[in-house]
């Protein structure tokens, strides 16, 4: 009988595991079909005989992403909805370019573990597990080097040089999804009421409303 219990324990283990990432295919592709209004989690197939190559094709991963933002970077990203072939298969990718001191401010991605790959510069990675601990894990990275994000924690980049830096995000979805941080918190619609951001940040509402209007 603990025996039976065990091997259940497992199989529940097992099959949690197996939900945790994008589901695997069935079939050999499921090229996206955006315009069919079938709903279902991820995106219809496209037929199979009406498949060609390029909906496996994207171009233009190797152009500079215009820096000339708030932030100083600009995210160019390869999920299913830039590249249809990508629908079923449980990967994605992103280039980002920074321009000097630019940042990719604090965010987490809900479906996907990241790996980043930086192909020029020196760029200050980290992220900050979850509570209670909040410890925050930081280092700078340079050309060839490689660090990764897990799945869910909040985690950002900077250049910390005096010229251009770009790299390459793998992600484990598809669909991978993207939240920043202040615009989640400070930049929703509606907005979050200021008495309760004011509470939680342990600061005066009327710093709230002036951080909400940047937003």
């Amino acid at each position: 009988m603990r025996f039976n219990m065990v091997l259940l324990g497992l199989m529940v283990m097992s099959c949690s595991l197996a939900l945790a990432s994008d589901p695997s295919p069935l079939q050999d592709f499921c090229v996206a079909e955006p315009n069919t209004p079938v709903l279902v989690n991820g995106l219809a197939c496209k037929d199979a005989k009406l498949v060609q190559a390029d909906d496996f094709l994207f171009r233009g991963i190797h152009l500079m992403g215009n820096t000339s933002t708030d932030v100083g970077s600009k995210v160019t990203p390869v999920s299913v909805a830039e590249l249809p072939g990508l629908n079923t298969l449980g990967i994605s990718l992103a280039r980002i370019d920074f321009a000097p001191w630019g940042i990719n401010p604090p965010h987490t991605h809900p479906r996907a573990t990241e790996i980043l790959t930086v192909l020029e510069g020196n760029i200050q990675v980290g992220f900050v597990t979850s509570n209670p601990e909040n410890r925050l894990i930081t280092k700078v990275i340079g050309k060839g080097d490689i660090f990764v994000f897990p799945i869910g924690l909040i985690h950002f980049q900077r250049n910390v040089g005096n010229g251009y830096a770009v790299a390459l995000a793998s992600l484990s979805s598809q669909n991978p999804g993207v939240i920043t941080i202040g615009n989640a918190v400070f930049g929703s619609n509606p907005d979050v009421d200021g008495d309760l951001l004011a509470k939680a940040f342990h600061v005066d509402k009327n710093v709230i409303f002036q951080i909400q209007s940047k937003f």
